[in-house]
């Protein structure tokens, strides 16, 4: 340091790689020591007015791009803003991959979840800077982070559902606001990379429609359902960007929503970061939406309404729009700071030595450590929903065991979507084969495809259905890998065999393997079903007719070995479901209805096939003496309350505590039930634990018509247990969670959102 100005002493030649120069010629004047904007002592804010202050109005124009060029003149080198993290560092080469968001999800372990999150900023982090070092400055090789999907999985057609943390806000929230964290550090100057929770707001399909759809909701579900998990992003986990949806919210679009980007999302919020549109959004606004008829006017209403990037094309526009006065340099100003704030705040002005988190050596990226990171987490993820006869744990040492179905051998299955590539993949039947012992014998029959297909040849789709009869009658137990995969639900126009969208139009067992699972099954061997997907599916009969049932996502590189830990009982089994399993279509309204009546945990008041947060276990756990701080409690003040469990059975366990309100006398629709609190806890047989709960007064007030948070005095319930105070839960687990009564007094008051 010199008089409190970083010196950077740099040859041009390095310069020039820096900033992607084709000649040394072009930066004979740079002389970056002398830019008020490269002092790291400087305030932030100072540096980016400087910064902002020297350039030209074409320039700030083509910032506002998500491919962002290099401005020679200032030392600014070329950024592309799009990159994507969900599970995993995405489409930029090998990196760990975790499994699926919603699996992750299932795991209902905030804290490992967390822990997923710091390694996947840790490899981001260091592959950005080994490509930068080398002036690969390309997609998917930065540090602004198109994660996590918060959206409400309201609907199971929604292809995109696996992409999210599952139907209920409140698990939404605490996994989100954990991604969040664990993505930006906790540097008290820089952030480790920038998170941005999506798509905002209202945004859950139907995908062939999301382009020109408009998403009519109450005020009511709008801050009930659809943005308590932003706003616990951007208030509490400090999120720095956010992405708007493609779709419009009550007709506003909503990367132009002066309601959500401004009224709610900035000043109520207090919002301090940069909004980014989803890709082609912008121009969907004059396309598709209508609401504009230029492009030089959808690009002003998004940036007047606090859309500042454009994942698209639509803002070079803004200069045509800024002649003809639909907008001026000065409110487009506003948008280049907010993102040359991110940049510095990500380091990217600084020399590499001050900022901590460039000093992550690349040797981290898919390393050991990160492997087993994602088994732990595989493993958490997977349910149990059915275990007749304790057929589960097997026997490693069977005289023989065939494996039968479409996924058994499939990388597919293992990634989801938004992906990285693993450096190697253990799937289903290798996993099975790595598991058991040298005498087991393992037989390996498809059986069938993914979906139905007969061919022009005389093929037909049931054609592998003999040599998987065959391999069943020889074995001793049959293990069936079933389900779905990512060619069959999706994002629009990444795949293949849904609705043509993305979607599923049918939330069952596809039927070719549902005729293949009965043939399967008519032999008389037990059977097992290793079921794959991203979104629940409505597997009715085999509940019916199969012993046992493990729900194993999407579930990464190591999905293999995680599920034969489980299948073999080396792992006890302890996932819970983050959305509801409906019996069939005809229990859900229709998918473009966005009211919340009739759907989730929440508001279902059909018998679902499997409810929001179940799933078994190898071993049993009870609960006791549930006390409450007070039976009575005064408007405004919080509820403790304390409940014992101890692991009754003979293995060690988790078991995911969850604590459901419900308002017994509320003046206005409420949820049935709706969480407020969980934890996941690891006993020994035996083991038994006192565990404690608080309830604020923010969580027992309910959302009026108007969609103000009203706290009313009246009598509320408190249930907690390892599943829903529900008649379904019951009947599957045999267990009644404890509940117990108490009183809100005082006057009705109104607190902030």
């Amino acid at each position: 340091m010199v008089g409190g100005t970083a010196v950077i002493d740099v040859h041009p030649e390095v310069i020039r790689r820096l900033i992607g120069l084709d000649s040394s010629k072009e930066i004979k004047n740079l002389n970056l020591n002398d830019m008020p904007y490269m002092n790291p002592d400087l305030p932030v804010d100072v540096r980016v007015n400087d910064l902002v202050s020297r350039m030209t109005l074409d320039e700030k124009i083509a910032q506002m791009l998500y491919d962002a060029p290099a401005i020679p003149r200032l030392g600014i080198p070329a950024y592309n803003w799009w990159n994507e993290c969900l599970h995993g560092v995405a489409r930029a080469g090998v990196a760990t991959v975790f499994p699926q968001a919603i699996g992750m999800a299932a795991s209902w372990n905030v804290d490992l979840l967390f822990k997923v999150a710091t390694v996947i900023s840790d490899e981001a982090r260091a592959k950005h800077h080994e490509f930068a070092r080398r002036n690969d400055r390309t997609i998917y090789k930065g540090l602004t982070e198109w994660s996590p999907n918060v959206n409400i999985f309201r609907d199971p057609r929604w292809g995109r559902g696996q992409e999210t943390y599952g139907e209920d806000p409140y698990l939404t929230s605490r996994m989100g606001v954990a991604f969040v964290k664990g993505l930006q550090g906790d540097h008290p100057k820089y952030l480790k990379v920038v998170a941005t929770p999506k798509h905002y707001a209202v945004h859950s399909g139907p995908e062939t429609m999301r382009h020109h759809f408009d998403a009519r909701v109450s005020a009511k579900d709008l801050r009930e359902t659809y943005l308590p998990a932003f706003h616990a992003c951007v208030t509490e986990g400090k999120a720095y960007s956010v992405m708007g949806a493609y779709n419009r919210t009550n007709g506003e679009p909503c990367c132009a929503s002066k309601t959500l980007l401004q009224d709610i999302l900035r000043d109520e919020w207090g919002f301090e970061g940069y909004v980014v549109s989803d890709c082609g959004a912008i121009r969907d606004i004059h396309a598709h939406h209508k609401v504009t008829n230029t492009p030089e006017e959808s690009a002003a209403l998004a940036v007047k309404n606090g859309c500042d990037l454009n994942c698209g094309s639509v803002y070079r526009s803004l200069m045509g729009a800024v002649q003809q006065g639909l907008i001026t340099e000065r409110e487009i100003d506003i948008a280049v700071k907010r993102l040359f704030k991110a940049r510095f705040l990500l380091g990217m002005f600084d020399p590499p030595e001050l900022v901590p988190y460039a000093q992550i050596p690349y040797e981290v990226n898919d390393s050991p450590e990160h492997r087993l990171l994602a088994l732990e987490m595989a493993r958490e993820s997977i349910v149990l929903l059915k275990n007749e006869g304790s057929l589960l744990p097997l026997p490693k040492d069977l005289r023989t065991i065939a494996v039968i179905g479409p996924n058994a051998y499939s990388l597919d299955v293992l990634l989801g979507n938004y992906h990285g590539t693993p450096s190697k993949y253990v799937t289903a039947i290798e996993g099975i084969r790595q598991k058991v012992s040298q005498s087991t014998r393992v037989i390996y029959a498809p059986g069938c495809e993914l979906v139905g297909k007969d061919d022009s040849w005389g093929g037909r789709s049931t054609r592998g259905f003999t040599e998987a009869v065959a391999a069943a009658e020889r074995a001793d137990v049959v293990i069936m890998c079933m389900g779905l995969s990512p060619k069959l639900e999706g994002e629009e126009g990444e795949v293949a065999a849904s609705d043509g969208g993305g979607d599923r139009v049918d939330i069952g067992l596809p039927s070719v393997q549902e005729r293949l699972l009965q043939t399967i099954c008519a032999t008389g061997k037990p059977v097992v079903l290793v079921l794959f997907s991203g979104s629940p599916v409505a597997i009715t009969w085999a509940h019916e007719h199969v012993p046992a049932i493990l729900q194993v996502w999407y579930p990464g590189e190591e999905g293999g070995t995680a599920i034969a830990d489980v299948l073999f009982g080396d792992y006890n089994p302890a996932g819970r479901l983050p959305v509801t399993v409906v019996k069939s279509l005809d229990q859900l309204p229709s998918f473009t209805d966005y009211s919340m009546e009739g759907r989730t945990y929440r508001y279902m008041r059909e018998e679902p096939l499997y409810p929001f947060g179940y799933g078994l276990s190898y071993t049993s756990f009870e609960y006791s003496d549930l006390a409450l701080n007070s039976g009575t409690v005064k408007a405004g003040s919080d509820l403790t309350l304390k409940v014992k469990v101890k692991n009754t059975g003979d293995r060690l366990g988790d078991e995911v505590v969850q604590v459901y309100l419900e308002d017994l006398e509320a003046s206005v629709r409420t949820p049935i039930r709706q969480l407020v609190g969980f934890t996941r806890v690891k006993m020994s047989p035996g083991e038994e634990r006192t565990l404690s709960f608080t309830i604020t007064a923010r969580q027992m007030a309910l959302i009026d018509n108007d969609g103000r948070r009203i706290l009313e005095p009246g009598r509320f319930r408190i249930s907690v247990g390892g599943s829903q105070p529900d008649a379904r839960s019951f009947a599957l687990t045999g267990k009644k969670p404890l509940s117990a009564e108490y009183e809100v007094v005082g006057k009705p008051m109104e607190l902030e959102y």
